[in-house]
């Protein structure tokens, strides 16, 4: 049999398999960014997983961006999460709560008026997504080098309270053009401050959220996520060396942490993540992004050739709650309905069959 089906050790955490769910945004948070009873449904049933990435989940109200996404930053959110928790738990699994503070993608109309900020005051290509429809991204304001440590202090209280929650640690979302990602990339960085202008100093709010929520919680708790040169959402990353040098200044910083993973959305195959890999010294695990859906075969391609030690799989979890027993019996599995995947309620959420329900 494949190594994937062996177990291993992330952080405090014993797993059972080398594949994990990854983090799918669903828009189905209830009044207020609460998570929803039916948000606890659907997780537990994937504790098969052995770890769960949640939606990308905001740490301030600021940070939201799309619309009925999850918080983490009020006693009803905590409270929605504590419940959740606990179904996963009961079911065998761990839960970590993925930090997703958006940036420049969002919208006032989204959340309750408030401003959008970012690094710098460019504004994000394509339009957001409102109750009214499309509308354009608006022009951020630049956070100001003052208002930094906040910004970190938001992170920071967030992942204390996924503690509080009973959640089994947090995910940093310094990927796929957010916050932390529109810091690293010169495209969206234009600052003249410590925090703009050198690789070093575009790494340095990442860093700085990276150290203090380890230090908060434990970093056998946390884990990072980034996605070097995916060129997403207007935050480029054009230039080899600069890339090279960003990721290795970040990820030389990350090293001394402890941290429970560093996740990668890029090829890992490619000579860059090898390198951030052995910088790292610790668990890396792999996503291959999104242009297509990560099937058994890629899985084991990239932990049998030794290019990760997990792969952290998406569209296969939305249908399949037991993927685990499917994949590890050969049987088949339910495709994904895409018109479901983002708002709504149960349906294409917590109602695909397991195979027992399916063969019954």
């Amino acid at each position: 049999m494949s190594t994937v089906f062996e177990p291993i050790k992330v952080g405090t955490w014993d797993l059972p398999q080398r594949f994990v769910m990854a983090p799918l945004t669903r828009n189905r948070a209830g009044e207020h960014q609460v998570p929803r009873d039916i948000a606890a449904t659907y997780y537990a049933q994937r504790a098969g997983a052995g770890l769960i990435i949640t939606e990308g989940t905001q740490p301030s109200a600021v940070g939201q961006g799309y619309l009925n996404t999850p918080g983490i930053h009020s006693p009803e959110q905590i409270a929605g999460w504590r419940e959740a928790a606990h179904a996963v738990h009961d079911k065998g699994g761990h839960l970590v709560v993925q930090l997703m503070h958006v940036g420049r993608i969002a919208h006032p109309d989204n959340k309750g008026g408030l401003e959008t900020v970012a690094p710098s005051a460019i504004s994000a290509p394509g339009k957001m997504i409102t109750a009214d429809g499309p509308v354009d991204h608006v022009v951020p304001r630049a956070l100001a080098t003052e208002e930094i440590p906040a910004i970190v202090e938001d992170f920071v209280s967030a992942a204390r309270s996924a503690v509080e929650a009973g959640l089994d640690g947090v995910e940093i979302h310094a990927a796929n053009g957010y916050l932390l990602h529109q810091f690293l990339a010169p495209s969206s960085n234009q600052r003249t401050d410590e925090f703009g202008g050198s690789p070093e100093n575009r790494a340095r709010l990442t860093l700085e959220v990276a150290t203090s929520v380890a230090e908060a919680i434990g970093g056998d708790r946390v884990g990072i996520r980034i996605s070097p040169a995916h060129n997403i959402q207007g935050v480029l990353e054009e230039d080899p060396a600069d890339t090279a040098a960003t990721y290795g200044h970040l990820v030389d910083g990350l090293a001394p942490l402890g941290l429970a993973y560093l996740s990668v959305l890029a090829d890992p195959t490619s000579d860059l993540v090898q390198d951030l890999r052995a910088r790292f010294g610790g668990i890396l695990i792999a996503n291959t992004g999104f242009s297509k859906v990560t099937d058994l075969d890629e899985v084991e391609e990239i932990i049998d050739g030794g290019f990760a030690d997990i792969v952290a799989v998406g569209r296969p979890f939305l249908a399949n709650p037991d993927l685990a027993v499917r994949w590890r019996n050969g049987a088949e599995v339910n495709e994904p309905d895409g018109d479901t995947f983002y708002g709504g309620g149960t349906k294409g959420y917590t109602d695909y069959p397991t195979l027992d329900e399916a063969t019954a």
